[in-house]
């Protein structure tokens, strides 16, 4: 039987026809007229979706980049930072941090587990000499988002700056930089860009590039002046991933015909209509706040969970993520997020039933998918 792949991972994410046939063109040179088109029309699809005014820079790296280029151009040797760590993505801000010098305060959290902005505010007045807050908008490996927002809230009426990976979230959900006061927001290409990996975003408010003036901490290739420098030469500071940038272009393209309200609404119905299934199947979520990019879903008792991901990925070719370290093998995460829509849901929920029966977990056949379809018949657009 011929079987074709379907990818509903956090990253990297299906890829439009129109978007991943642009690699096939040939490639024109970085330091050139062509190229400087290419570059700011990408630049000005990122603003459209950072809703900023500020520049956005174009890495050439995975979001980890992005990561360490925010942590690096905003901070000196001694500052004291925030890190709010409810997942691994959450831990990076805290080994990043402790990897140049900088003194961290680990808020350490049970994957899953919310933070609210109430429980910041304490932490501040007790640490009124943090420099900067790390934190994510959805944590990637748990599915939870977070109240950035009410963050921002908090943390503009001090010295401190926020800091935000939204890297599997900026797109999918509201997260608008300026109306915010978010300081520092990073994404990368494989998620909602629908771009293939290799690329990173991020942008500074006016209040976190004061800081970027004065960094002390050592950086050459992530150096933020030299990316702005170059932003006012329409190019980059070192060889840019050319035919990424032409892919990028052109999936911008396709994202703001669509529009960010739709786009939102989009990935709130797909949403919706996993966590129909999953529970109409008598599954448990991980996250007590899950969102619409993904829905991490609780191993049943008595099945194995590394071998649930297998069946998934190597017998129905379903590509569905398992969970990371510590919790390997506890639970596994269904993505809604970029190129995806209503009937890869439902082919998901589908694959699920006949995966966990191939195990002995008997699920009745076409539960999940009978719920996700009453979502995705009403709201069908």
């Amino acid at each position: 039987m011929l079987i074709k792949d379907r990818l509903l991972t956090p990253g990297p994410t299906p890829i439009p026809e129109e978007v991943s046939s642009i690699a096939t063109q040939p490639l024109i040179h970085h330091r050139s007229p062509e190229f400087s088109t290419v570059f700011m029309k990408v630049v000005e699809g990122l603003k459209y979706i950072f809703q900023t005014d500020q520049d956005v820079f174009v890495l050439l790296s995975s979001g980890t980049g992005a990561m360490e280029q925010a942590l690096v151009n905003i901070l000196s040797p001694g500052d004291k930072i925030i890190t709010i760590n409810a997942g691994k993505f959450g831990a990076r801000w805290g080994q990043i941090g402790s990897s140049f010098g900088v003194e961290v305060k680990d808020i350490v959290l049970n994957w899953g587990e919310n933070y609210t902005k109430e429980q910041l505010a304490d932490e501040l007045e007790e640490n009124p000499d943090t420099s900067a807050v790390f934190a994510t908008l959805n944590e990637t490996s748990t599915g939870t988002i977070y109240d950035i927002k009410g963050y921002a809230d908090i943390i503009s009426q001090t010295n401190a700056v926020l800091v935000v990976d939204g890297i599997s979230g900026v797109g999918a959900m509201p997260c608008p930089m300026d109306e915010w006061n978010i300081d520092v927001l990073i994404a990368a290409s494989q998620k909602f860009f629908m771009t293939p990996p290799g690329l990173a975003y991020i942008s500074f408010s006016p209040k976190a590039w004061s800081l970027v003036e004065k960094s002390g901490l050592p950086k050459y290739y992530f150096d933020a002046k030299k990316a702005k420098a170059s932003m006012g030469k329409k190019t980059t500071p070192f060889t840019p991933g050319i035919s990424l940038l032409m892919q990028q272009q052109k999936a911008l393209e396709l994202i703001i015909k669509k529009g960010l309200n739709e786009l939102y609404t989009h990935h709130r119905i797909l949403g919706d209509s996993v966590r129909a299934g999953v529970k109409a199947a008598g599954l448990e979520f991980l996250s007590k706040n899950p969102g619409n990019i993904l829905t991490a879903v609780k191993i049943p008792p008595g099945i194995d969970g590394n071998k649930f991901v297998k069946t998934m990925q190597q017998k129905y070719h379903v590509y569905v993520s398992g969970a990371q370290e510590p919790h390997k093998g506890k639970f596994f995460r269904i993505a809604h997020l970029g190129y995806v829509d209503g009937f890869d849901i439902l082919t998901v929920l589908c694959a699920m039933e006949m995966a966990f029966s191939d195990l002995g977990y008997n699920i009745k056949s076409g539960t999940s998918v009978a719920a996700a379809q009453n979502i995705l018949k009403e709201n069908w657009q």
